[in-house]
């Protein structure tokens, strides 16, 4: 027994040092660059070929094809890679989501690329470079994880890699070339990569799917390890390996007996499932797939050819006509990823899992094998596995809830490749499983017919999820989640509607796949075919429906009429490239194309300008246009003066320090030449609450941000809070708002206590803010902007939306123009409509002057005390003094977490100014 223990001991050593080895690898470049390399596999994988190709098939010593595979064309792989795809994208700002794409995109180049040179076909010829005996394999881990550190905590080049982690562009100012630093990390674990690859080949099936997705199971280690400590995730490698191989030994009984020998056999997944879905998360930033400008529109005419094309395939025959079977299956795949990824902006790679159960379900149900269910027709059986696999959505989606960017991204790929391990892959699940066609549509042709019917309700279902009241909420969420809960969207409840939906269209799509092709193939729906679609739907256009079945097209059209790779070089191609062109190829050929404005004849010419007279004379002119012409600006696009003029019967009576008499007519009249702006009252009549805090304290990892405050927002009055930087303004703003919750103290409004409640739900009780860095949501128009105020707020008048736009001068062509783009003084003004939207009795203003000009700051007050006389309660964070003495009728100095003088703005301001004079 002891010798049984030590053998296995020793085997699981040797595992766990090609994990170790991978974590190591992992750790450094994500120290060095804040990328998680996706391509860390398939780099292993390419370098396994490499060294067997220079070994096997060029007859080469061992030891030279070592050499140029581990020590020259591994590390000049990783710094070809930073060179050419990663340092463009952190010149462009180093966006994450586009990082994260590009990633995957390298991924899957070198996989499509390896398939093209040397087939898919798994050798098991890999030269081995260290003998089976762990020891070596163990000291070259050990050794370099020292030598890493070493180099990391004792060395120059240590401290700079410490300084562009810490902040990249502090480091650059300070005279650090980030460049060589990204560089040399790149190179090394780019080495690590390579040694993993020609270690493990001998071991393992050599093929270009398999290989990447082994080493890519195995970032546990690094997770664990918080992607910084290089002990932890060597022992963490080890001792799981170690595990593993011990587990070995057991031969459980029973009906857990195939589930419990999948577990022992794959440990390294468990351990990704619970590192990525238990463990504290990383990467907390966003990578979602975010559209930064408006979204290109679909070129004219290109749905009539896509039809056309669809239907093409009826005319075939033979086995053009049987491939072709597979494009409508994969389209409704594919359109599960436009909905959770290109609408809803979440990271799903985890679709192939989702797809490949309900290929699973579907034959289980039509063989009579599903638990407690009867045999059922093809056809039902397709629909009730549909039904069956959208709850699981909730796997993804719950932890999205929670999650975002790269913890999200990781969370989604555990599930798939869980999935994939313990369920797809297992005979207990499928082994004599066989898939039929629904009853009358046995042939190509008639299935095909069939197909086209269901990719056409799929498109429904994603057209629906794309417009209406919860397609703008979907790309609220996208765009600027915080924005959009801000706006009273149920970010968590649209996540979970998100992945729930997808995973329908998934399985629907999985089980048309399986179907066509008359068979359960696990390896159809493997994780690594996940990245692949995943890719593809990005780089074609994420938000496009149009660009999934074009993506579906490609896939499967360009795989069966050449060498099996080409279709995921391609995507691989236009993924490494997606920093470039971030809107698709639409976007490509927009920029590359020249640009030739359109010229009017001169019969045009005449009657255009004949049009803009009789416009002119049958407008009256309005005090917004006269000073948008006193200042030189065009009407939409400066908050204009004397539109804010408009707003106040007596701007006199709303100054600062004075007291608004109560007036029931006067009020009437004055309310009439406000735009009748809706007055923020409760529903009964009652006069609207008053927001208030007691004891507020918040702390971050032991720093006291809040200690203790007491604040009081009452209805018609202007209350500023002003301070230093570190005062603890914003963290208090957050606690009213709901994105904080306090550690200590309550939050009321009115009678009620809301300090458990999410910002959403803040909102819809009248409660709405504004925030410092515009959230606006650039894919939306300006008019879509503010109806998701008014639709996700607690308004039911259909005419807010105009009322709103109107106030604020964004109606005519401005509310139709899409947001991305547009100046920052309309940006603000498109902000504060949606807020108004939906009729607030709060609103939470967090440095609302920023980035605007004197003429717009002056507009900007006079609209804040139009609210304030209506009967608004308002809280202005602001650094401009000058703003806050002639705005504001209260005024609240904050210092280290704490009020530390309150009164009028006049006071307040004079006490400052004399111990600053005194100082």
């Amino acid at each position: 027994m002891s010798s049984l223990t030590y053998d296995l001991t020793l085997a699981g050593l040797s595992v766990g040092s090609a994990a170790a080895l991978t974590g190591v690898g992992l750790i450094v470049t994500y120290r060095a660059t804040g990328v998680l390399n996706f391509a860390h596999g398939a780099i292993a994988m390419v370098c396994a070929y490499a060294l067997r190709q220079c070994v096997v098939e060029w007859g080469w010593p061992l030891w030279a094809g070592a050499v140029v595979t581990v020590l020259i064309l591994a590390p000049v792989m990783g710094v070809v890679l930073e060179r050419f795809v990663f340092r463009p994208l952190s010149v462009l700002g180093g966006d994450p989501a586009q990082t994260l794409v590009a990633s995957i995109g390298v991924f899957v180049l070198l996989v499509g690329g390896a398939a093209l040179l040397w087939g898919q076909g798994a050798r098991d010829d890999a030269p081995e470079l260290v003998s089976a005996d762990p020891w070596g394999q163990l000291a070259v881990v050990l050794v370099l994880a020292a030598g890493v550190g070493a180099v990391i905590r004792r060395t120059r080049f240590g401290r700079e890699l410490r300084a562009v982690v810490d902040d990249r562009g502090l480091a650059v100012l300070g005279g650090i070339d980030a460049d060589r630093v990204a560089a040399a990390g790149w190179a090394f674990g780019a080495f690590t990569a390579g040694l993993t690859g020609v270690l493990l080949a001998p071991f393992v099936r050599l093929d270009p799917y398999g290989l990447p997705l082994l080493v890519m199971e195995v970032v546990a280690v690094a997770v664990a390890a918080r992607m910084r400590s290089l002990p932890v995730a060597v022992v963490v490698a080890l001792g799981i390996g170690v595990v593993q191989s011990q587990l070995t030994r057991l031969h459980p009984s029973g009906r857990g007996e195939p589930l419990l020998q999948a577990v022992g056999a794959n440990l390294f997944v468990v351990a990704l499932l619970v590192a990525c879905l238990a463990l504290p998360r990383i990467g907390t930033r966003d990578a979602l797939p975010r559209t930064a400008t408006a979204r290109v529109p679909t070129p004219q005419g290109a749905w009539i050819v896509a039809v056309i094309l669809f239907l093409i395939p009826l005319g075939f025959a033979g086995s053009d006509l049987h491939t072709s079977v597979q494009v409508p299956a994969l389209g409704v795949v594919l359109l599960s990823l436009v909905v959770v990824t290109g609408r809803g902006g979440q990271i799903s790679l985890g679709q192939a899992a989702y797809a490949g159960l309900g290929a699973l379900f579907t034959a289980l149900l039509a063989a009579g094998r599903f638990p407690a269910l009867p045999r059922l027709p093809e056809l039902a059986a397709l629909a009730l596995a549909v039904v069956l696999v959208a709850p699981l959505g909730l796997l993804t989606g719950w932890p999205a809830i929670t999650r975002r960017g790269l913890a999200l991204a990781l969370a989604t790929f555990a599930v798939g490749v869980g999935v994939s391990r313990f369920v797809l892959a297992q005979p207990y699940a499928t082994s004599g499983l066989s898939l039929g066609r629904p009853a009358g549509f046995e042939g190509d042709r008639a299935y095909y017919v069939l197909e086209l019917a269901l990719l056409t309700l799929a498109l429904l279902t994603a057209h629906a999820l794309r417009r209406g009241r919860t397609g703008r909420a979907l790309a609220a969420m996208r765009d600027h989640e915080s924005g959009a809960s801000a706006a009273g969207v149920q970010v968590p409840a649209l996540k979970l509607l998100a992945f729930v939906a997808g995973a329908a269209l998934a399985a629907l799509g999985g089980g048309m796949l399986g179907m066509g092709l008359r068979a359960f193939d696990p390896t159809a729906y493997d994780p690594v075919r996940g990245l692949l679609w995943f890719a593809a739907v990005v780089v074609l256009g994420a938000d496009s429906t149009l660009g999934a079945l074009t993506a579906a097209a490609l896939l499967v059209g360009l795989d069966a009429g050449a060498r099996g790779g080409v279709a995921a070089a391609l995507v691989g191609v236009l993924a490494v490239l997606m920093g470039r062109f971030p809107g698709g190829p639409y976007e490509a050929v927009r920029r590359l194309r020249p640009r030739r404005g359109a010229r009017l004849t001169a019969t045009g010419l005449r009657t255009r300008r004949r049009l803009q007279r009789a416009l002119q004379a049958a407008a009256p002119p309005t005090a917004a246009s006269g000073a948008d012409a006193m200042h030189g600006q065009e009407p939409s696009t400066a908050l204009p003066a004397a539109t804010a003029n408009t707003l106040t019967a007596d701007p006199g009576s709303a100054r600062p320090g004075t007291h608004r008499r109560a007036d029931p007519d006067g009020a009437e009249q004055g309310r009439s030449r406000r735009s009748r702006l809706p007055a923020p009252h409760a529903a009964d009549g009652a006069p609207p609450p008053i927001l208030t805090t007691r004891k507020l304290q918040a702390r971050y990892d032991g720093f006291t941000a809040l200690d203790g405050v007491d604040l009081t927002v009452p209805p018609g009055r202007i209350t500023a809070i002003i301070g230093p930087n570190g005062a603890g303004k914003t963290t208090l703003f957050h606690c009213l708002a709901g994105t904080v919750r306090p550690s200590h103290g309550r939050v009321h409004y009115g009678n009620r206590d809301i300090t458990r409640l999410p910002a959403h739900a803040r909102t819809r009780l009248g409660i709405a803010r504004t925030f410092q860095q515009l959230a606006v949501f650039p894919t939306l128009t300006v008019a879509e902007n503010v109806r998701v105020g008014a639709e996700q707020g607690r308004t039911t008048d259909p005419a807010a939306v105009d009322r709103a736009l109107r106030l604020f001068a964004l109606d005519g062509p401005l509310r139709d123009a899409p947001a991305a783009g547009l100046p920052t003084g309309t940006l603000r003004r498109v902000e504060l409509a949606r807020a108004l939207a939906g009729t607030p009795s709060v609103l939470l203003l967090d440095e609302p002057a920023a980035g605007l000009d004197t003429a717009e700051v002056t507009a900007l007050a006079r609209i804040l005390r139009a609210l304030a006389a209506d009967g608004t309660a308002l809280l202005v964070v602001e650094h401009d003094l000058d703003l806050v003495a002639d705005l504001a009728h209260v005024v609240h100095v904050m210092s280290a977490g704490r009020i530390i003088a309150s009164g009028p703005p006049a006071h307040v301001l004079d006490t400052l100014d004399a111990r600053e004079t005194a100082v």
